[in-house]
């Protein structure tokens, strides 16, 4: 591969350089950028991780973020988002290096200053999302290693998101609405059947999975077929059920704004009658 020009230095282990190939890229390794100049070349073999993006965008952002960050700080970011890199199939989202850069940073100046933010949606985002989650939890524990600074659990369940958003090439604005609204019909569920659902049983955990693919659907428009005789069937021996599942779907269809078909009803009654058996 032909060398890399330097074009600016972001610090010491940090460059933005030109390729013929690649056009502008980040390249990152320890002391890369120590000592040198802008036009200087670097070979290939100088750089530990060279990030290409695509977007001037993300180019322009990241490029601003960078300069502000600690070092320490950046170094075991850029560690996490390369082990999220291998962890997933498929490309990343390449808004992640400015999204999640920018969340830890905020994430880790708040732990500094003493503050913590709760994450009402944490039991949901397990839930919903376990892979990433899973994934999540390992960044947090690179961040505490290379920083010595702990990210409290509901952080694990902000960056879970950004790592969906990033797998999935969805805008984090929409998955955070989608679960912010799987969290909103649970408590009408539990308001509707005057109960609390462990959040740890398997049956609340079908539940925010069943309402999850259901949001995923609706989103995509799928057209799920309506089992005729089951619906009858339903609708008179579990009218609450029928009713309960009813009230989701038109909360539904007001926060989606899309129209939510009727069999999505026999499927959330029949889910919904399976934790009233549980609690009577």
């Amino acid at each position: 591969m032909s060398a890399f020009s330097i074009e600016k230095i972001l610090n010491n282990n940090v460059v933005i350089a030109s390729h013929l190939s690649h056009g502008e890229v980040i390249l990152i390794g320890k002391g890369i950028g120590f000592n040198r100049s802008k036009g200087d070349e670097i070979s290939a073999d100088q750089a530990e991780k060279m990030f290409v993006l695509k977007s001037e965008r993300e180019q322009e952002n990241y490029k601003k973020l960078l300069p502000q960050i600690d070092e320490k700080i950046q170094t075991a970011i850029i560690e996490a988002i390369q082990h999220i890199s291998n962890r997933v199939t498929g490309e990343l989202n390449e808004h992640i290096h400015v999204g999640l850069t920018d969340h830890i940073v905020f994430s880790l100046n708040r732990m500094i200053s003493g503050m913590e933010v709760k994450n009402p949606f944490y039991v949901e985002t397990i839930n919903l999302y376990p892979f990433e989650y899973e994934v999540a939890r390992e960044v947090v524990e690179i961040i505490g290693e290379k920083t010595g600074i702990s990210l409290p659990k509901g952080e694990i369940g902000f960056i879970t998101l950004h790592i969906h958003s990033a797998i999935t090439n969805k805008q984090l604005s929409d998955i955070n609405q989608h679960s912010q609204l799987v969290t909103h019909l649970i408590n009408v569920i539990e308001e509707q059947l005057d109960t609390t659902i462990d959040k740890e049983s398997i049956d609340y955990m079908r539940l925010v999975r069943h309402l999850r693919f259901t949001i995923e659907r609706v989103m995509s428009e799928e057209k799920v077929e309506e089992p005729e005789k089951i619906t009858l069937m339903l609708k008179e021996a579990y009218p609450v059920c029928y009713d309960i599942a009813w009230k989701l779907i038109k909360i539904m269809q007001q926060v989606l704004k899309k129209p939510v078909y009727d069999a999505e009803a026999v499927y959330l009654t029949m889910h919904l009658q399976r934790l009233q058996k549980k609690i009577t």
